[in-house]
């Protein structure tokens, strides 16, 4: 089966994009496909798909899958680029809403110059609730709270925003961060899994962070972490709601709102090609 794909980048956090309207996928195949397109050496290579599909009215409905043909509930990158590849199609347009694990966003086209442009994406509010996120724990909350890792207590905070997410405080980098990543990930905590962010406070309103991916592994960039740094950040009291969040790759500007508790991000996508894929 040839597929039409497209492939954007959002500091190097890249997704390959499949719309339905081009090429149909059938449910059962899908995560087979997804694997195979984002092997980095057997496909096109990437961090995960968007399969986008029609939603009613003038919404576009967008299924996110992580590299390890795993489908992930949301992803603030994804949105961002969803909205760019919906521009594309219709220059005209620069406000979208987009259906994204059950959840209705609003995606706004800033700016573009060529091939890259700035958007602002709608995450949603946030929720510490064990129960939603879920961990398995008979506590509600799990903010600062001791996660055994081998006879290692790590302190994190763990919280939805429509996927799982533990953030730890770090002093530096210094360490290997991505095996301490993937034993979170699959602890038995955590029943769907999560993504885990290490978190450098530099000041009130500007953090460094590293990601690990839930069913990919390091990334450039997350949009969600990026909201949960922050959200976590907040909730301990040692930064503001509007942070700079610093990725290796560039920085995701991120607003928890006092008005009505949603947090948006804002930063810069990136198209890269666009091809057709045999599966």
């Amino acid at each position: 089966m040839q597929i039409k794909f497209y492939k954007y980048q959002a500091l190097s956090n890249d997704f390959i994009l499949v719309d339905s309207s081009q090429s149909k996928i059938s449910k059962q195949s899908l995560s087979n496909t997804v694997r195979q397109i984002c092997h980095r050496n057997r496909g096109v290579g990437a961090d995960g798909l968007l399969y986008l599909s029609k939603a009613k009215n003038d919404t576009v409905a967008v299924d996110v899958y992580n590299a390890d043909g795993g489908w992930a509930e949301k992803s603030g990158n994804g949105l961002r680029i969803a909205g760019l590849h919906l521009h594309r199609r219709n220059p005209k347009k620069r406000n979208f809403v987009i259906s994204m694990g059950g959840t209705e966003s609003r995606v706004t086209l800033i700016s573009k110059a060529k091939r890259e442009a700035m958007l602002t994406t709608e995450i949603g509010r946030p929720s510490f609730e064990t129960s939603e996120i879920p961990v398995k724990s008979k506590s509600q909350f799990m903010i600062n709270s001791t996660l055994d890792l081998d006879g290692i207590e790590f302190p994190v905070t763990c919280l939805s925003l429509g996927n799982p997410h533990a953030v730890l405080f770090v002093d530096n980098f210094d360490f290997d961060w991505q095996q301490i990543g993937a034993d979170i990930e699959n602890h038995e905590l955590f029943p769907n899994g999560i993504n885990v962010e290490f978190v450098k406070v530099i000041s009130s309103k500007k953090l460094q962070v590293t990601d690990w991916e839930r069913g990919t592994g390091p990334t450039g960039s997350s949009g969600t972490g990026a909201a949960a740094a922050v959200a976590a950040s907040v909730m301990l009291g040692v930064a503001g709601r509007k942070c700079k969040v610093v990725f290796e790759m560039g920085q995701i500007d991120v607003n928890w709102r006092e008005s009505d508790d949603i947090i948006e991000i804002s930063g810069p996508v990136e198209f890269i090609c666009e091809g057709t894929f045999e599966s």
